[in-house]
Protein backbone atom coordinates (compact mmCIF):
# COMPACT_ATOMS: atom_id res chain seq x y z
CA UNK A 1 0.00 0.00 0.00
CA UNK A 2 1.46 3.05 -0.77
CA UNK A 3 0.18 5.30 1.33
CA UNK A 4 -2.47 5.70 4.10
CA UNK A 5 -6.04 5.40 4.22
CA UNK A 6 -6.74 9.37 3.29
CA UNK A 7 -4.19 8.80 0.06
CA UNK A 8 -1.44 10.66 1.82
CA UNK A 9 1.76 8.89 0.98
CA UNK A 10 4.00 9.37 3.74
CA UNK A 11 7.37 8.20 1.21
CA UNK A 12 6.05 10.71 -1.23
CA UNK A 13 6.01 13.31 0.70
CA UNK A 14 9.53 12.23 2.13
CA UNK A 15 10.94 12.18 -1.76
CA UNK A 16 9.56 16.24 -1.86
CA UNK A 17 11.31 16.75 1.57
CA UNK A 18 14.53 15.18 1.60
CA UNK A 19 15.91 17.65 -1.58
CA UNK A 20 14.95 20.60 0.15
CA UNK A 21 18.01 22.37 2.30
CA UNK A 22 17.22 23.55 5.32
CA UNK A 23 20.27 23.23 7.81
CA UNK A 24 20.70 27.52 7.12
CA UNK A 25 17.14 28.54 6.46
CA UNK A 26 13.79 26.44 6.49
CA UNK A 27 11.70 28.44 5.25
CA UNK A 28 11.30 26.66 1.81
CA UNK A 29 10.76 23.15 4.13
CA UNK A 30 7.94 25.08 5.92
CA UNK A 31 6.53 26.45 2.81
CA UNK A 32 6.39 23.14 1.65
CA UNK A 33 4.63 21.63 4.82
CA UNK A 34 2.33 24.34 4.90
CA UNK A 35 1.27 23.47 0.71
CA UNK A 36 1.31 20.01 2.20
CA UNK A 37 -1.05 20.60 5.14
CA UNK A 38 -3.09 22.56 2.83
CA UNK A 39 -3.59 20.29 -0.13
CA UNK A 40 -5.22 17.97 2.85
CA UNK A 41 -7.98 20.60 3.84
CA UNK A 42 -5.76 21.51 7.11
CA UNK A 43 -5.86 25.42 7.35
CA UNK A 44 -2.19 25.36 9.76
CA UNK A 45 -0.65 28.83 11.44
CA UNK A 46 2.65 29.46 11.70
CA UNK A 47 3.18 31.46 14.52
CA UNK A 48 6.30 34.37 15.36
CA UNK A 49 8.50 32.07 16.49
CA UNK A 50 8.03 30.32 13.38
CA UNK A 51 6.52 27.07 14.45
CA UNK A 52 3.75 25.69 12.61
CA UNK A 53 0.53 24.55 13.87
CA UNK A 54 -2.20 22.72 12.89
CA UNK A 55 -4.93 20.75 15.28
CA UNK A 56 -8.85 18.61 14.87
CA UNK A 57 -10.95 18.21 16.90
CA UNK A 58 -12.84 19.51 20.56
CA UNK A 59 -11.88 23.07 21.22
CA UNK A 60 -12.14 22.13 25.11
CA UNK A 61 -10.85 18.58 24.56
CA UNK A 62 -10.40 16.30 27.67
CA UNK A 63 -7.65 14.33 25.95
CA UNK A 64 -5.22 16.69 23.69
CA UNK A 65 -2.05 14.54 21.97
CA UNK A 66 0.21 16.56 20.14
CA UNK A 67 2.45 15.44 17.71
CA UNK A 68 5.53 17.09 17.58
CA UNK A 69 8.95 16.88 15.53
CA UNK A 70 11.25 19.91 14.02
CA UNK A 71 11.98 21.03 9.49
CA UNK A 72 15.78 22.27 10.83
CA UNK A 73 18.66 20.00 10.33
CA UNK A 74 22.36 20.32 11.15
CA UNK A 75 24.94 21.41 8.58
CA UNK A 76 26.10 20.79 5.89
CA UNK A 77 23.07 19.98 3.67
CA UNK A 78 23.59 16.43 2.44
CA UNK A 79 21.94 16.22 -1.26
CA UNK A 80 19.25 13.46 -2.39
CA UNK A 81 19.59 10.17 -3.22
CA UNK A 82 17.57 7.12 -3.66
CA UNK A 83 18.25 3.50 -3.42
CA UNK A 84 16.06 0.72 -4.05
CA UNK A 85 14.12 1.09 -0.29
CA UNK A 86 16.21 3.58 0.78
CA UNK A 87 15.94 7.40 0.77
CA UNK A 88 19.41 9.39 1.87
CA UNK A 89 20.50 13.03 2.42
CA UNK A 90 20.39 15.35 4.79
CA UNK A 91 16.96 14.92 7.08
CA UNK A 92 16.01 11.48 5.66
CA UNK A 93 16.02 10.48 9.17
CA UNK A 94 16.79 13.39 11.31
CA UNK A 95 13.78 14.19 11.10
CA UNK A 96 11.52 14.33 8.05
CA UNK A 97 11.46 10.64 8.01
CA UNK A 98 9.94 11.21 11.66
CA UNK A 99 8.13 13.82 10.04
CA UNK A 100 6.09 12.39 7.22
CA UNK A 101 4.99 9.51 9.58
CA UNK A 102 3.64 12.09 11.88
CA UNK A 103 1.93 14.06 8.85
CA UNK A 104 0.39 10.74 7.94
CA UNK A 105 -1.13 9.94 11.27
CA UNK A 106 -2.51 13.72 11.54
CA UNK A 107 -4.36 13.42 8.37
CA UNK A 108 -6.13 10.24 9.16
CA UNK A 109 -6.60 11.37 12.41
CA UNK A 110 -10.51 11.64 13.97
CA UNK A 111 -10.64 12.79 17.43
CA UNK A 112 -13.54 11.35 19.06
CA UNK A 113 -16.08 13.60 21.16
CA UNK A 114 -14.04 15.48 23.52
CA UNK A 115 -10.40 14.96 22.14
CA UNK A 116 -7.92 16.82 20.10
CA UNK A 117 -4.91 16.23 18.06
CA UNK A 118 -2.49 18.64 17.29
CA UNK A 119 0.07 18.41 15.13
CA UNK A 120 3.19 21.34 16.09
CA UNK A 121 6.36 21.38 13.88
CA UNK A 122 9.22 23.88 15.10
CA UNK A 123 12.24 25.28 12.86
CA UNK A 124 15.08 25.06 15.22
CA UNK A 125 15.44 22.03 17.28
CA UNK A 126 19.08 21.36 16.20
CA UNK A 127 20.27 24.90 17.67
CA UNK A 128 18.56 27.06 20.22
CA UNK A 129 15.03 25.21 20.30
CA UNK A 130 13.39 28.75 20.09
CA UNK A 131 10.60 27.43 18.07
CA UNK A 132 9.67 24.60 21.08
CA UNK A 133 10.55 26.88 23.54
CA UNK A 134 7.54 29.22 22.36
CA UNK A 135 4.93 26.66 22.16
CA UNK A 136 1.95 26.54 24.81
CA UNK A 137 -0.39 23.80 23.51
CA UNK A 138 -1.68 22.53 26.64
CA UNK A 139 -0.86 19.08 25.89
CA UNK A 140 -2.15 15.94 27.85
CA UNK A 141 0.36 13.73 26.05
CA UNK A 142 3.09 14.06 23.32
CA UNK A 143 4.37 12.22 20.64
CA UNK A 144 7.99 13.74 19.10
CA UNK A 145 9.42 12.38 16.18
CA UNK A 146 12.51 11.51 15.74
CA UNK A 147 14.84 8.31 14.87
CA UNK A 148 14.01 5.44 17.30
CA UNK A 149 14.30 2.17 15.23
CA UNK A 150 10.60 2.01 15.75
CA UNK A 151 10.99 1.89 19.38
CA UNK A 152 9.36 3.83 22.10
CA UNK A 153 11.53 5.86 23.89
CA UNK A 154 10.16 7.12 27.68
CA UNK A 155 13.15 9.02 28.67
CA UNK A 156 16.27 11.00 28.20
CA UNK A 157 19.22 12.74 29.69
CA UNK A 158 18.98 16.20 29.71
CA UNK A 159 21.91 18.02 28.91
CA UNK A 160 23.69 21.40 30.39
CA UNK A 161 26.93 23.50 29.92
CA UNK A 162 28.49 25.88 31.86
CA UNK A 163 32.33 27.43 32.85
CA UNK A 164 34.17 27.58 35.94
CA UNK A 165 35.65 30.44 37.08
CA UNK A 166 38.64 30.04 39.23
CA UNK A 167 40.70 33.53 40.28
CA UNK A 168 43.83 33.56 41.94
CA UNK A 169 46.29 36.95 42.01
CA UNK A 170 49.15 37.49 39.56
CA UNK A 171 52.54 37.14 40.36
CA UNK A 172 56.04 36.60 38.86
CA UNK A 173 56.80 33.09 38.24
CA UNK A 174 60.31 33.84 40.17
CA UNK A 175 58.30 34.27 43.46
CA UNK A 176 54.81 32.20 43.31
CA UNK A 177 54.18 32.09 47.09
CA UNK A 178 53.66 35.76 46.90
CA UNK A 179 50.65 35.38 44.49
CA UNK A 180 47.78 32.88 44.10
CA UNK A 181 48.15 30.12 41.23
CA UNK A 182 44.20 29.70 39.53
CA UNK A 183 46.00 26.93 37.85
CA UNK A 184 46.27 24.72 40.54
CA UNK A 185 43.52 24.95 42.16
CA UNK A 186 42.44 23.08 38.64
CA UNK A 187 43.66 20.24 41.10
CA UNK A 188 40.93 19.80 43.54
CA UNK A 189 38.32 21.37 41.09
CA UNK A 190 39.12 17.98 38.93
CA UNK A 191 38.86 15.41 42.16
CA UNK A 192 35.37 17.31 42.85
CA UNK A 193 34.18 16.94 39.25
CA UNK A 194 35.39 13.01 39.36
CA UNK A 195 33.67 12.13 42.59
CA UNK A 196 30.45 14.97 42.38
CA UNK A 197 28.09 11.77 41.32
CA UNK A 198 29.68 9.21 43.52
CA UNK A 199 26.64 9.02 46.35
CA UNK A 200 24.17 9.90 43.68
CA UNK A 201 21.78 6.81 42.64
CA UNK A 202 21.85 5.65 38.80
CA UNK A 203 18.19 6.67 37.40
CA UNK A 204 16.49 2.84 36.56
CA UNK A 205 15.89 4.25 32.79
CA UNK A 206 18.80 6.16 31.77
CA UNK A 207 21.54 5.32 34.28
CA UNK A 208 24.43 7.61 35.85
CA UNK A 209 24.42 11.10 35.49
CA UNK A 210 27.89 12.26 33.95
CA UNK A 211 29.79 15.13 34.24
CA UNK A 212 33.09 15.89 32.20
CA UNK A 213 35.66 18.62 31.26
CA UNK A 214 36.18 19.37 28.24
CA UNK A 215 37.96 22.72 27.57
CA UNK A 216 40.28 24.53 30.04
CA UNK A 217 42.71 27.41 29.27
CA UNK A 218 44.29 30.34 31.80
CA UNK A 219 47.21 32.11 32.66
CA UNK A 220 48.58 35.53 30.14
CA UNK A 221 52.13 35.00 30.42
CA UNK A 222 54.75 31.77 30.49
CA UNK A 223 56.50 33.39 33.33
CA UNK A 224 53.67 34.58 35.63
CA UNK A 225 52.17 32.95 37.98
CA UNK A 226 48.15 32.60 36.64
CA UNK A 227 45.31 34.85 38.50
CA UNK A 228 42.84 32.84 36.52
CA UNK A 229 41.46 29.53 35.17
CA UNK A 230 38.64 28.61 33.34
CA UNK A 231 37.13 25.06 32.94
CA UNK A 232 34.36 24.40 30.56
CA UNK A 233 31.73 21.56 31.72
CA UNK A 234 29.33 19.28 29.85
CA UNK A 235 26.28 17.81 32.44
CA UNK A 236 24.50 14.68 31.23
CA UNK A 237 21.53 14.78 33.51
CA UNK A 238 18.95 12.29 35.05
CA UNK A 239 15.84 13.40 37.25
CA UNK A 240 14.91 15.33 38.89
CA UNK A 241 17.79 17.02 38.43
CA UNK A 242 17.27 20.73 37.15
CA UNK A 243 19.88 23.19 35.69
CA UNK A 244 19.28 25.61 38.23
CA UNK A 245 20.08 22.92 41.13
CA UNK A 246 22.72 21.38 39.28
CA UNK A 247 24.40 25.17 39.06
CA UNK A 248 24.01 25.22 42.76
CA UNK A 249 25.15 21.88 43.69
CA UNK A 250 28.61 22.20 41.65
CA UNK A 251 29.08 26.11 42.74
CA UNK A 252 28.92 24.69 46.25
CA UNK A 253 30.91 21.64 45.51
CA UNK A 254 33.41 23.16 44.18
CA UNK A 255 34.07 26.18 46.91
CA UNK A 256 34.45 23.32 49.17
CA UNK A 257 37.29 21.75 47.55
CA UNK A 258 39.46 24.48 46.15
CA UNK A 259 41.86 26.69 48.53
CA UNK A 260 40.11 29.25 50.45
CA UNK A 261 42.76 32.25 49.02
CA UNK A 262 40.78 31.23 45.32
CA UNK A 263 38.02 32.79 44.41
CA UNK A 264 35.13 30.41 42.35
CA UNK A 265 32.22 30.68 40.32
CA UNK A 266 29.93 28.74 38.05
CA UNK A 267 27.81 29.88 35.11
CA UNK A 268 25.68 27.91 32.76
CA UNK A 269 26.30 29.01 29.78
CA UNK A 270 23.82 31.79 28.48
CA UNK A 271 21.28 30.96 26.00
CA UNK A 272 18.20 32.62 24.92
CA UNK A 273 16.14 29.36 25.39
CA UNK A 274 16.03 26.85 28.26
CA UNK A 275 18.25 23.45 28.53
CA UNK A 276 17.10 20.64 27.41
CA UNK A 277 16.89 19.25 30.83
CA UNK A 278 16.10 15.00 31.63
CA UNK A 279 12.42 13.47 31.41
CA UNK A 280 11.04 10.25 31.94
CA UNK A 281 7.76 9.02 31.37
CA UNK A 282 5.89 6.14 33.35
CA UNK A 283 6.90 3.20 31.04
CA UNK A 284 3.06 1.58 31.78
CA UNK A 285 1.00 4.76 30.58
CA UNK A 286 -1.26 4.31 27.98
CA UNK A 287 0.42 6.48 25.64
CA UNK A 288 3.81 4.52 25.99
CA UNK A 289 1.77 1.10 26.22
CA UNK A 290 -0.43 2.32 23.17
CA UNK A 291 2.43 3.02 20.36
CA UNK A 292 4.41 -0.05 21.46
CA UNK A 293 1.43 -2.02 20.65
CA UNK A 294 0.66 -0.55 17.58
CA UNK A 295 4.50 0.04 16.62
CA UNK A 296 4.28 -4.14 17.28
CA UNK A 297 1.20 -4.56 15.14
CA UNK A 298 2.53 -2.98 12.48
CA UNK A 299 5.65 -4.61 12.11
CA UNK A 300 8.63 -2.42 14.23
CA UNK A 301 10.31 -4.34 16.95
CA UNK A 302 8.55 -1.43 19.47
CA UNK A 303 11.01 -1.92 22.36
CA UNK A 304 10.73 0.41 25.52
CA UNK A 305 13.94 2.21 26.45
CA UNK A 306 15.65 5.50 26.55
CA UNK A 307 16.43 8.03 23.81
CA UNK A 308 20.40 8.31 23.59
CA UNK A 309 20.31 12.37 22.61
CA UNK A 310 18.91 15.44 23.79
CA UNK A 311 15.45 16.29 22.64
CA UNK A 312 12.74 19.01 22.56
CA UNK A 313 10.93 16.58 24.09
CA UNK A 314 12.08 18.12 27.57
CA UNK A 315 10.22 20.76 26.82
CA UNK A 316 6.90 19.35 27.00
CA UNK A 317 7.59 17.37 30.42
CA UNK A 318 6.04 16.74 32.87
CA UNK A 319 3.40 15.49 30.93
CA UNK A 320 3.70 11.95 29.33
CA UNK A 321 5.75 11.86 26.34
CA UNK A 322 7.62 9.39 24.12
CA UNK A 323 9.92 9.86 21.37
CA UNK A 324 9.09 7.89 18.26
CA UNK A 325 10.09 7.49 14.66
CA UNK A 326 11.72 5.31 11.97
CA UNK A 327 15.42 5.70 10.67
CA UNK A 328 18.32 5.32 13.48
CA UNK A 329 20.54 7.76 15.15
CA UNK A 330 23.43 4.83 14.21
CA UNK A 331 24.04 1.64 12.73
CA UNK A 332 26.74 -1.61 12.58
CA UNK A 333 28.50 1.13 10.62
CA UNK A 334 28.56 4.14 12.42
CA UNK A 335 26.91 7.41 12.91
CA UNK A 336 23.59 7.65 10.73
CA UNK A 337 22.05 10.83 11.63
CA UNK A 338 23.95 14.22 11.72
CA UNK A 339 26.40 11.97 9.47
CA UNK A 340 27.41 12.28 5.43
CA UNK A 341 25.48 8.62 4.63
CA UNK A 342 22.27 9.72 6.48
CA UNK A 343 19.31 7.72 5.30
CA UNK A 344 16.10 6.05 6.14
CA UNK A 345 14.41 2.86 5.17
CA UNK A 346 10.96 3.37 3.11
CA UNK A 347 9.42 0.25 4.64
CA UNK A 348 10.46 1.83 8.36
CA UNK A 349 8.78 5.27 6.84
CA UNK A 350 5.60 3.23 5.87
CA UNK A 351 6.09 0.88 9.84
CA UNK A 352 5.93 4.21 11.32
CA UNK A 353 2.77 5.94 9.99
CA UNK A 354 1.24 2.78 10.65
CA UNK A 355 1.80 2.32 13.86
CA UNK A 356 1.39 6.31 14.81
CA UNK A 357 -2.36 6.28 12.60
CA UNK A 358 -3.26 3.45 14.85
CA UNK A 359 -1.77 4.98 18.15
CA UNK A 360 -3.63 8.55 17.42
CA UNK A 361 -6.53 6.57 16.70
CA UNK A 362 -6.71 4.65 19.72
CA UNK A 363 -5.67 7.22 22.59
CA UNK A 364 -8.53 9.96 20.90
CA UNK A 365 -11.29 7.42 20.22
Amino acid sequence: MSGDADGFDPVAFLERAVPVASNDDVGEMRDLLVETLEAEGVDPTVDDAGNTVASKGAAEPATHLVLNTHIDTVSPHVPYDRDEGVIHGRGSCDAKGPLAALLSAFFAADPGPGARVTLAITPDEELLSTGAAQLDLDGDMYIVGEPTGLDVCTAAKGRFEGTVSLSGVAAHAAEPQSGVNAVDALAPALDALRSFDDDREAHPDLGPATLTPTMVDGGANSNQVPADCRLVVDRRSVPPETAEGFREELESTLRAAVPDDVGVDFALTERPTPFLEAFATDPDHELVTSLAAASRDAGGRADVRPFTAATEASYFSPAPVVVFGPGDLADDEGAVAHADREYVRTDDVRTAAAALRAAVAALTA
